[in-house]
Parts: structure tokens; sequence; C-alpha cells
């Protein structure tokens, strides 16, 4: 009987249920085939990874280099509100956390680098074999085939130079990568490692270099971006290139369509986006002395390595409102000076100008010197240095002349001879007569010192003495007390630097540093207690530990009862002495100061505070040239003190300086210090220490003529209020 025969349309072919049968028995024969053959297959490629493990596991890195694994961070420097002030760094860059960053960076990110990349272990050989297919057709290689976390064992250890060797490192790596690591974690490296360009290393720093925004702030179009850089930073970088930037953006945002994570309506549109980049341009950076001073003490304690990649935050004392105000009364008032100082001297001036560096033998050419300026203020109670200004351009000299620079303080040294003498039982009431005087001093021999103004004013009370910085007085007052003995209280108030125990220390011819004269005086204010300088208050590491705080050290050096009448007779200084153009030009406050001004003008000082702050200005040549007759402390350096004060005051409440126990007020003679009489033409209030107020009555006539007018003495030498 025959069989009938089904037709089923195969090949164009009639085939029998008979050759059907055979034709599923060799399907399933070629199928084992297939399965043993591909069996073979994965057995010969773990054959070879085994091998290759085995060859080059001594030179992969461990797993301990894994887990220690720190990418290098910027160090960032802040004042004292939190604003930032400057940043350090080898490689910028920002750790940002896995979720802050968006989703649409992420999903970028993996459609156009790697789309199976939470399905893999860390090697995708089908994307290798489709890769070796394509580079074989072309004779060269035209695409790749390492997935992120290839990317990521590359750019973590090893060089990006192409060999077959590094080739085998870099899969063997982002195989232990998977093993040691989370997908989350491996995304999270790979985005805060990678170069983006412009110096930005991360996703986080490339996002404030190309759109002065946080990375969770991003949106689409600027993801896409910052993605498509990753292939080649300087190629596609959009500062540069733009066209190219703006296609390989383009090309991300096709992998997002394709992949479909937008849609074609969305995809459109993003294209059509132009780049809209908003570059961060970072300047040279807040108060650059200050922080130069910070980067000195951080690359000296912890060392470069940290400094430069330990991505640090450190915490100043630093006001920058302050600091600003700081920096334009200096800018101001130099300039000032500078302009006067060119228009008393023509270029042809060799005293006041020197050679530019490219000028000629045969036409040289002249510029004039640059006179230079130093402020500090730091808060008493505490201190804190709350501004600092080192010159007048940290781009053209990084010399730091508050806390580097040795100047002879003149008349700013009084303060320390007066201590000495109100520790030590004198009044400010008590009277050295102001007459022509020849001392042997070690240096010069016979030494005839003068006052300012070439006048003697015979018999003055010691505070009159202070307020007009008469320099005989002073000299003579430490004559009675030895200059031993102010070497001594200017020391243990604050000065570090060594001090000439001779007679013209009491007019300040021993030089000191700016920083320690200015917080030496801030005993004064802070009632008789020294504090050390602070400038950084806290510093973290990268996880936020606390590598170090630093608190106020107190230190009581004066009683405070010599604090105060020492405050009490500054501030005649300020309200009838040398200080007073502070209150022509509209400072009011309860303050204390002294000016200083040495040999020929060649430094002009004044360091005055308040209860809330005490501020010191030194200003001058740094070659000791002269600033110009008659550039006193109260004419050069006085008017950056009052404009500084003003503006850092602003705000700030009204304050007096407090009186401590053990002092008494007393009205005497103004010009015997004894209890007065009715035939005293005046009558002051006087302060004293409990014990020591005046019991005799006035017995002057006040008719004794107060000022000599001798000859100028041979050799004798101006002073304002210090001359030396």
């Amino acid at each position: 009987m025959e069989v009938p025969k089904c037709q089923f349309g195969l090949d164009s072919k009639i085939v029998s249920p008979y050759n059907l049968l055979g034709m599923i028995k060799n399907f399933f024969r070629t199928q084992k085939r297939v399965i043993i053959g591909c069996g073979v297959f994965w057995a010969f490629i773990l054959l070879v990874l085994f091998s290759l493990l085995l060859t080059y596991r001594r030179s992969l890195p461990s797993l301990a280099q894994l887990e220690n694994y720190e990418p290098s961070l910027i160090t960032r420097v802040y004042a004292a509100d939190g604003e930032e002030l400057k940043e350090y760094y080898k490689e910028k860059r920002v750790l940002v956390p896995l979720k802050d960053m968006p989703p649409y960076l992420l999903n970028a990110l993996l459609a156009t680098e790697d789309r199976k990349f939470h399905r893999h272990w860390g090697v995708d050989l089908h994307r290798i074999a489709g890769a070796l297919w394509a580079d074989v057709k072309a004779h060269r290689l035209v695409q790749g085939a390492s997935t992120i976390t290839q990317q990521l064992a590359r750019t973590l250890f090893l060089t990006p130079r192409r060999t077959f060797s590094r080739k085998v490192k870099e899969v063997l790596t982002a195989i232990r990568i998977e093993k040691t690591y989370s997908k989350d974690e491996i995304l999270q490296m790979y985005l805060n490692q990678n170069y983006f360009g412009n110096g930005a290393y991360g996703v986080g720093a490339a996002s404030q270099v190309y759109f002065s925004k946080e990375v969770r702030d991003l949106n689409i179009a600027e993801c896409a971006l910052l993605v498509g850089l990753l292939k080649a930073p300087s190629k596609y970088e959009p500062f540069d290139h733009p066209q190219r930037a703006l296609r390989r953006r383009n090309l991300v945002i096709k992998s997002l369509l394709t992949w479909g994570k937008i849609s074609q309506s969305k995809a459109d549109s993003l294209k059509a986006l132009p780049l809209e980049l908003n570059p961060n341009v970072e300047a040279k950076g807040e108060a650059p002395y200050f922080t130069e001073l910070v980067r000195r003490y951080l690359e000296k304690k912890y060392g470069e390595e940290m400094l430069y990649r330990g991505g640090l935050s450190v915490y100043t004392t630093l006001d920058l409102q302050m600091q600003r105000a700081a920096e334009e009364a200096m800018q101001r008032n130099l300039n000032k000076l500078q302009a006067k100082i060119e228009r008393a001297h023509p270029l042809t001036d060799t005293v006041y100008t020197i050679p530019l560096p490219d000028s000629t033998n045969e036409g040289e050419e002249r510029e004039y010197k640059k006179v230079q300026g130093a402020l500090v203020a730091i808060e008493p109670g505490t201190g804190f240095i709350k501004a600092l200004v080192g010159g007048r351009d940290f781009t053209e000299s990084e010399f730091n002349r508050v806390t580097q620079a040795r100047r002879q303080p003149g008349s700013a040294f009084k303060p320390f001879v007066y201590t000495a003498a109100v520790d030590n039982g004198f009044k400010p009431t008590d009277i050295i007569y102001d007459t022509p005087i020849v001392l042997n001093d070690e240096k010069r021999g016979l030494w005839r010192p003068e006052n300012y103004d070439h006048i003697f004013k015979g018999p003055t009370t010691l505070r009159t003495a202070l307020a007009l910085s008469r320099n005989v007085v002073s000299i003579k007052l430490l004559e009675k007390l030895t200059p031993r003995q102010a070497v001594f209280y200017a020391h243990r108030m604050g000065i570090k630097t060594p001090l000439r125990a001779v007679p013209s220390l009491a007019i300040g011819t021993s030089e000191v540093i700016p920083l320690e004269l200015v917080s030496a005086l801030a005993v004064f204010p802070n009632q008789g207690v020294r504090i050390d300088p602070i400038y950084i208050t806290r510093i973290t590491d990268r996880e936020g530990n606390i590598l170090e705080e630093n608190s106020p050290y107190k230190e009581e050096v004066l009683n405070e009862q010599t604090a105060y009448i020492i405050t009490n007779m500054l501030e005649s200084v300020m309200n009838r002495g040398t200080g007073y153009g502070a209150r022509r030009r509209g400072f009011r406050r309860p303050a204390g100061g002294k000016t200083g001004t040495t040999d020929n003008f060649t430094d002009a000082w004044f360091v005055g505070f308040t209860p809330q702050l005490v501020a010191g200005v030194w200003v001058g040549f740094d070659d000791l040239t002269p600033l110009g007759e008659g550039e006193t402390g109260a004419r050069a350096a006085l008017p950056i003190w009052t404009d500084f004060m003003l503006a850092a005051h602003r705000g700030l409440p009204v304050k007096d300086f407090p009186v401590p126990p053990g002092i008494s007020f007393v009205d005497v003679c103004a010009e015997s210090g004894l209890l007065p009489t009715k035939r005293c033409p005046k009558v002051v209030k006087e302060v004293f220490i409990k014990g020591t107020e005046p019991t005799q009555r006035c017995n002057l006539p006040h008719n004794i003529p107060k000022e000599v007018h001798p000859s100028q003495p041979k050799g004798g030498t101006p002073s304002e209020e210090i001359h030396f």
C-alpha cells in the first residue's frame, strides 16, 4: 500500500513523514555537536585564562591594593564663615557619591560604554569577539571591547599603552575588581577616577569646570556631554573644539535613544540644544598671602602628597569681609603714596628706580620701585588672625612681610618700655625731664638722642611722653629701668626675635617681625593675657576625621591692673597724641595705639586696638629706601589702619575697655600729677593702682617755661617718635 505523501513546503520540495523524522534526528545530532563544541571552546577559554592568571598574577594589583585604593582629592581651605578660599591639588578631583549622581548620567554612561555592565563579570566575551572581527575586516584597530570595569582597571593600575600583556592584565584585574566590589561601587569609582579634560579628574570636578554646578544639578544634555568626553578628552574638549564636542554629545544622546532610555521626540529636542557651557574661571584665590601661609604649614606638617592629593579640609580663622577691607585699604593708600613718591622723583633718580630686566646698557630703561605694606588683624580674646595682607601684590612678590620681614619698629616699641615701668611701680603721673642727654652707645659711641621736632619740653609726665612720643623721656625711662627689663617684658608678651639690650632699644632700633609685634600688643586689650596667633582652627581628612584642632592657649603675662593702665595711656595716643589722625578720619570708638617711624623715614608703623580687634600696619620699601621727608607712621601707616578699622567694625557694638578691680581714678594737676589746687590751670582724671594714688598737693607756681630750644647738637638725628 502506498504511503500518502504530505506536502510541507520545505525548500519547495515534498517531504514524507519518514524524511521529516530523519531530519529531526540529524538536527539533534548537530545540536549535540554544537553543545560539545561550545563546551570545548569555553573550557579552552577558561584554560587560557587560568594559564594567563598563573603567568601574570605576580604583576597584578593585589586585593589589598584594591581595598586600600584612595583617589587623589582636592585639599580645600575655608574662611571662618565656611566660604572657600583656595584649592590645592595635582589632579583636580571632587569625590561624589553615586547617590548624588542623576540617573540619566549613569544611563548615558552605560548606553555609550557598556550596556551589559550589570550582566557581565568584568569581561564581555561576545563584545571582544565582535571587536576582533571588525578589526580583522578593517585590517586595523577600529573598535574597542573594554567594559567599564576593564577601563577602570586600566585607569587605576595600568598604563594606556596598547600591548598584549597590558590587555591580559586588564582583563584579569577587571575580574578581580568585580569579585571585590559591587556594581554600584565600580560605577562610583569609574566616574570619580576618569579624566574629563581641563585638569578635571572625576565627574565632580568636571561639572564645576564646564558648568559651575554640582553633579546632582546636571541636566541630560550636560550629562551626555561629560560622558562623551571620556572617549578622548583632548579631542572633544568643548572650549577648544565645540563642534566636535557637540557631535559627540549628540552621539551619546542617540545611544540613549537606541537603548530605549529616552523617546525620539526627547532625543530630537536634546540634539537641538547648544552646548550651553558655563566655565568656572578659577582666580588666584582669596587672601593669597594668608592661604600661602596655610599651604606652607600643611606641606611642612603633612607632606606634599597629603597636601596635593589627600583631600584635606582646612578651616581657618580668616574673616573674609575684614580681609577684603584690609586689601582695599592697603591698595588705595599705597597707590596714593606711590604716586606721591613718583611725582617727587624723576625716572633718572637711581635711588627710587631700578633698571628694567630687559633693558640694555646703551639705552637703559628704568621703572619705579614699589612701596610695600603689611597688615595683620587679630582678635585679642582668641588670638585668631582675622585679616592678613603681606604685600601690595602677591603675583609680583610672594614674600610675606607680616610673617617674614624683620624691620625696626621705631616708637611702636615704646609700650614695652612703659609696661616695664608701670609694672615696677611707676605711675602715669610720674615726671621725667625732657632735656638734652648724652649717652655712650655701644654702636655709635657718644650719642645725643633727639626728639622729632628738635624741641625739649622740660618736665613731662609719662602719659604725655607716651602720647606725644617723646624720645628723650622714653630713653631716660629705660635707663632708670635698665634695657634688660624692657627686653624681658617684650619677650614675655610675645616678641620672639632677639633684642639688643641697649639704650636705643627705647626707640625701637632692634628689628621685629610685624606679626609678633601686633600679637604682643594684643596683651593690653586682653587684660594681660597672651595668646599666640592662630590661623587654623581645624583640619579633617577625606573621610571627615579630625586630624587637628587648635584652640587658644592663654597665659597671663601681666597683671590686669598694669595692662589696663597701659591701655588707658595708649588711648591718650589716639585722643590727643600722634594717633589723633584716626579721630580726624572718623574713627571714634574707644581705642589705643602707637605710631612708629624709623631713621630717615625708612619704616612707618601704626599698631592699634579696640576691645574687639588689634591691627598693625607697616609701610616701607623692601630695600630700606626712605619713604620721603615727613612720611611718619602717622602719615603713611595710620590712614591704612583707620580705613581698615572703620570697615572691620561696621556692625559691631561699641565697647569700652573693662576696668579691672584694684583700679582707682583721681583728679590731678595735669602738669605735676599731684592733687590739684585752685591755682592749677588744668585738672585731669588720672588712673592709678589702688594704694599708689598721690597724697601731696600740687606746689607748682605754673609760670615755669615748659619748652627748651637748644641749638642743634652736632651728630644729632631727628626722630619722629623714634629715630634711629
